[in-house]
């Protein structure tokens, strides 16, 4: 991609005297009043023409003195530019790179779903300035919680809450409206994600993996596929920063869901390669990542990592995807650990035994646990009764309700519930709304035929969270049937 020079990429005063109003039905433009310096563009709604424009009740406007002035003295002739959601986007291409900008600020505003493919082009701006609005405005249009980027106070503009990627990211699939994401934007995205500035690639590739969450079904398939050459190729950035958000990205995307096919070569191996990172985040979430993605021939890298350490860190993060994992040549690795002192190599020696079957070993799991207070290794306890004898998940539900408990009890769940969604049914009146998303989240990624009306119901959840959790794995669930 050809680059312009960084300076040309911050220059321009017309950025500073902008201010932008969103039209939609409502309210004629005429009966907006704004302080007479400021400059005022409006978005007309897709579709709606100039004559017929009409504002609501919710009018955003943004205020900005010109430069230079004070804001006793300054006072420039009122300018209002009426502006269409096609023009608009037709700006995306303009050759100044502060109006593309200004296109891209408005569109972010407005975040109309029929802006999301169009805004695709400024993804692959030359300017950061571009970019980076971009990814925030394809963000903001599927935020639970839209984002108004600047709100006006007198005569000032007040900058209010910056749209993060890597902070959407880390919120995880609530913070996302439960709606299809053209795989146009995915793709775009994910190509930002091998920008020469690193904080440009970062950023794309966290928003990638925030909105990958809403591929359901063949459109997961594809953008599992499709993806995979792109994020391998992310791996080996120079900078540390793109690799550490390219290996989050595979972990949460590629993690395996129900119905999901064979992971490829092609990003498998590239995350067992990066188990020899010269990074140590990048090669700790490199072997999360395998025990996600449950990849085979990510084995033998990790049982010689455990072998190597045999305690600490390192050692329970190998042995933990073992677990996950859980092939036959494992087996004698969980029995040991199961048989030591470290609380965290018991915990995944008995995840592992649960994952394998073994039910032979179900009654030395019990004997290890019978004067065990660890609270995490009695949840595991309950998850190896579940697998290996058809225990009931009334403990693992319970964990849900501590925060102490709640990741491990979430992930128990989410191995359990395949074959087992009517078991769920009972709790989902649960009181305490974290539940009931919890609870949605593991039925939604289940592919349980009787999950779906199971959270069906819970559409009309007077919890707004619990609404939309529940709509996503009907979405999901609806999806994996597709």
């Amino acid at each position: 991609m050809t680059r312009v020079p960084r300076t040309a990429r911050r220059s321009g005063t017309a950025l500073a005297a902008a201010a932008a109003l969103v039209i939609s039905p409502g309210v004629s433009l005429a009966s907006v009043r704004t302080p007479p310096q400021v400059e005022v563009n409006a978005v007309v709604a897709p579709g709606v023409s100039l004559a017929s424009s009409r504002m609501p009740s919710r009018v955003v406007t943004h205020s900005v003195v010109a430069p230079g002035l004070s804001l006793a003295s300054s006072v420039v002739p009122v300018q209002q530019a009426t502006v269409t959601f096609e023009a608009m986007v037709a700006e995306l291409g303009n050759a100044d790179p502060d109006v593309r900008l200004r296109a891209v600020q408005a569109l972010k505003q407005a975040a109309y779903p029929e802006s999301a493919v169009p805004l695709t082009r400024a993804l692959a701006d030359t300017d950061d300035r571009v970019q980076f609005e971009a990814i925030a405005a394809e963000l903001n249009i599927w935020l639970a919680d839209k984002v108004v980027p600047r709100r006006r106070v007198g005569l000032v503009v007040e900058v209010r809450t910056r749209i993060s990627a890597p902070a959407i990211f880390e919120q995880g699939s609530n913070a996302i409206e439960p709606l299809p994401v053209p795989l146009d934007v995915l793709t775009a995205l994910r190509t930002a994600g091998r920008d020469e500035n690193a904080r440009v690639a970062a950023e794309a590739l966290y928003a990638f993996g925030a909105l990958a969450e809403n591929a359901y079904g063949r459109d997961r398939a594809a953008l599992l596929s499709g993806s995979a050459a792109d994020l391998a190729a992310s791996l080996g950035a120079a900078h540390v920063d793109v690799r550490t958000a390219a290996m989050r990205v595979i972990e949460r995307v590629y993690g395996w869901r129900m119905g999901d096919a064979a992971v490829e070569t092609t990003i498998g191996d590239a995350v067992v390669t990066a188990l020899n990172d010269r990074d140590y985040t990048v090669r700790m979430t490199a072997t999360r990542a395998l025990g996600a993605m449950r990849y085979d021939r990510g084995v033998q890298g990790l049982t010689d990592i455990y072998q190597h350490y045999e305690r600490g860190a390192s050692a329970t993060a190998a042995l933990t995807a073992l677990a996950r994992i859980a092939h036959p040549s494992s087996l004698s690795l969980f029995t040991t650990a199961l048989a030591g002192r470290d609380p965290n190599l018991r915990r995944a020696g008995i995840e592992g035994l649960a994952r394998s079957g073994a039910a032979d070993q179900l009654s030395a799991i019990t004997t290890a646990l019978e004067k065990e207070r660890n609270e995490e290794l009695l949840l595991a306890g309950h998850f190896a009764n579940v697998l290996l004898a058809n225990g009931p998940i009334d403990p693992l539900v319970d964990g849900l309700t501590r925060t102490r408990t709640e990741a491990v009890s979430l992930a128990y769940l989410q191995d359990v519930a395949p074959g087992r969604a009517r078991l769920f049914s009972p709790h989902m009146p649960d009181p305490k709304p974290n539940v009931r998303i919890d609870l949605l989240q593991v039925l939604g990624t289940s592919g349980d035929p009787d999950a779906l009306g199971i959270v069906q119901p819970l559409r009309q959840d007077v919890d707004p969270q619990v609404a939309r959790a529940a709509t996503r794995a009907a979405s999901r669930l609806g999806g994996a049937s597709r």
